[in-house]
């Protein structure tokens, strides 16, 4: 079967169980990337299957806001709320559009920027003097190598957070919320991120991160947010995101 750049394809080798994206073709070897999850890996044309079906992340991308909203307990004919702000920093494009539009969609103040994984570190203390966050948030791709037992791109973010708590020391001041699939998670919360992947390294999906960025944006200041039920909202649970119990980041005012 012949494939192009942008066909959806499984791994039969894999059980078929992750949609990829094809973006590049080099001879007989394909690079992949997860339609939903946040995950680059490559494969060969052979153990290739071509998904017909068209697929529209969209859909699922409008149910998860609506699963948000249905979880929001605001009494908007009396109080005006100000959620917190977010800077969202995100090595892949298309996942900085989708976790941006989920901010839209709830009305959190969110801006996006687009860093390769290395890059972060060296500029996230610039960006976070210009845009003054509650919460950032760091993530793109990564992997964990059973083989050798390394991650891609963990050692990156893990740089990044201990950059962003030089800027800010307080776990309460600044949330941070770092890593991808399979990250190492407990690496990022010793750096000091208040919020982590992967617990149980598996993939996690493309608005997980948003998913806790937005909820603690949309937490009450100064009140504990209730951990268990926090990590049930993302894809995979405390499977795949875990952190420490923290406070959310939104004022609450009388009258509207």
């Amino acid at each position: 079967m012949n494939f192009v750049v942008g066909d959806i394809v499984t791994r039969k080798s894999y059980n078929n169980d992750i949609l990829f994206r094809i973006i590049e073709i080099d001879h007989n070897n394909v690079f992949l990337k997860g339609v939903d999850v946040r995950l680059i890996a490559d494969s060969s044309v052979d153990d290739l299957v071509k998904v017909v079906d068209e697929i529209d992340s969209s859909r699922e991308d409008r149910l998860l806001v609506q699963k948000a909203k249905n979880s929001l307990n605001l009494d908007r004919s009396e109080y005006f709320y100000l959620p917190g702000k977010i800077l969202h920093i995100d090595a892949d494009p298309d996942y900085l559009e989708r976790c941006i539009n989920f901010y839209s969609d709830l009305k959190v103040e969110a801006y996006g920027i687009n860093l390769k994984e290395y890059e972060v570190a060296s500029k996230i203390n610039e960006n976070l003097k210009l845009y003054k966050p509650d919460i950032v948030v760091i993530t793109g791709h990564d992997v964990f190598k059973n083989k050798t037992n390394t991650y891609q791109n963990s050692n990156d973010f893990i740089k990044a957070v201990k950059k962003a708590r030089e800027y800010e020391e307080s776990q309460d001041e600044l949330i941070i919320i770092a890593g991808a699939c399979q990250s190492n998670y407990e690496e990022l919360i010793k750096a000091g991120a208040n919020f982590a992947s992967s617990p149980k390294r598996v993939n996690i999906h493309a608005l997980d991160p948003a998913i806790i960025a937005s909820s603690v944006a949309l937490a009450e200041k100064n009140k504990s947010i209730d951990l268990i039920p926090l990590l049930e909202k993302t894809k995979y649970g405390s499977d795949g995101m875990g952190g420490i119990i923290t406070n959310g980041t939104m004022y609450v005012g009388f009258p509207r």
